[in-house]
Order: structure tokens, then sequence, then C-alpha cells
């Protein structure tokens, strides 16, 4: 079965078993997502669902945070671990937004780089969830089980998994639709969590993909 092929069942199967996937992490605003997401680095989204409420209570703006001390931002989201980065980060990228954005979160994958802490995930999240344009989201569980399901591959050694996340995303753009990208990462996340997990073995037998996937039932 060619990756294409493949590639499109595997989204049918998903689409059927988690019908209204969406992002797990809480916001009303752009500018919310871009924070939430770079605390939900090594953290649960459970978590930082937890902490954001906290923080936009004392900063319930853009502008806020932007001229808020960073100590004070990092006392709020230690919880989420990293505190100290992710606060120089969030307060870096609500100044650069206020500075060079006119306090808007541009909705172009390339200015996104450009911000402080977003990386190809994060700006793909925003793309997506916020923008509705074409996103893939390479998160942990997007690589893990487009590896194991056999839709991308280590280049260098077949053998091996390709975990890099820019070469994970490039070879899915080259066999996921694009108005399917975004959702399709979505359902990833939950049957990551659900399903085929990380932590411990791989619930195969219960899996909707298990007919299709290159490594059911071997571990």
């Amino acid at each position: 079965m060619r990756k294409k092929e493949l590639a499109l069942k595997v989204i049918e199967r998903l689409k059927e078993a988690y019908p209204d996937a969406d992002c797990t992490l809480d916001y009303d605003d752009a500018w919310k997502l871009l924070v939430s997401v770079r605390l939900a680095a090594q953290c649960t989204d459970a978590r930082v669902n937890e902490i954001v409420p906290l923080l936009y209570d004392r900063y319930p703006t853009i502008e806020a945070l932007a001229a808020a001390d960073p100590e004070a931002i990092e006392e709020i989201v230690r919880p989420c671990g990293l505190g100290r980065s992710k606060a120089r980060d969030i307060s870096a990228c609500m100044r650069m937004l206020m500075t060079e954005y006119a306090g808007r979160v541009p909705d172009d994958f390339d200015e996104l780089l450009r911000l402080p802490g977003v990386g190809r995930k994060s700006a793909n999240l925003v793309m997506g969830d916020v923008f509705g344009k074409p996103a893939i989201v390479t998160d942990t569980h997007c690589i893990r089980l487009t590896n194991r399901i056999g839709l991308v591959k280590n280049e260098k050694d077949p053998k091996l998994p390709e975990k890099d996340p820019k070469k994970v995303e490039m070879q899915l753009w080259k066999i996921i639709p694009e108005e399917e990208g975004n959702s399709f990462c979505h359902r990833l996340v939950i049957h990551g969590r659900e399903v085929c997990t990380a932590r411990t073995k791989p619930y195969c037998d219960r899996c909707c993909l298990n007919d299709l996937c290159r490594t059911a039932g071997t571990y």
C-alpha cells in the first residue's frame, strides 16, 4: 500500500474513532494559545490549563503581560516546569507583539517563527487552530505514531524512527491533504494518549489502526 493511500485510510479510521477531536489547551484568543503552547513544553496540557487562569487574572491582556516583570511571570508559571526560560520567552513574545505587530498575533507562518519561544510546532498549532490554515503539528504523539504506523521513515537508517520534528512534518505534507492536517494531528494526540501509548505497552488489541499499522503487535 502506498503511503498516501495508507494516510487516507488512517485519517478515516481516526475520524470515526475521534470525531470531535480538538486542541486540549484552553484559550479564547490567539495570544493565549501562544502562551499555553509555550508552557506545555515538557508539561501536560491539563496542568497548563490549571495555571493559565492564575496568570490571566493578574495579567489579562497582551499589554499587561508585556509590561510584567519576567520574575513575576515565573512565580506563577513555575508549576509547569522550566519556569525561568518559559517566563522569559512569554515576556519577550508579548513585548514583540506589542512593538512590531500592534498587539495582534500574525497569521503568517514565517512571522510567527520570529516570535521568541515559537517554533514550528507552535506556529502550526496557531495557524491551524486560530486561523484555519493548513497545518501539521509534529508533537511527540504525532512523531511516535506516524513512525509506528509507517507513514514516515528515517531515510538515513530505516531501522530507526525519524525523530526530527521538521523532517516528520515535511514527509507528512507529501501525503496528508492540506485540509486534514490540523485535525489529523489532534486525533493522533488523543489516540497516542489512550491507545498507542508511549510509557506503557500500546493497546494494539483495541486499536482502530491495528490492521494498517506497520508495528502492530510487535511490542
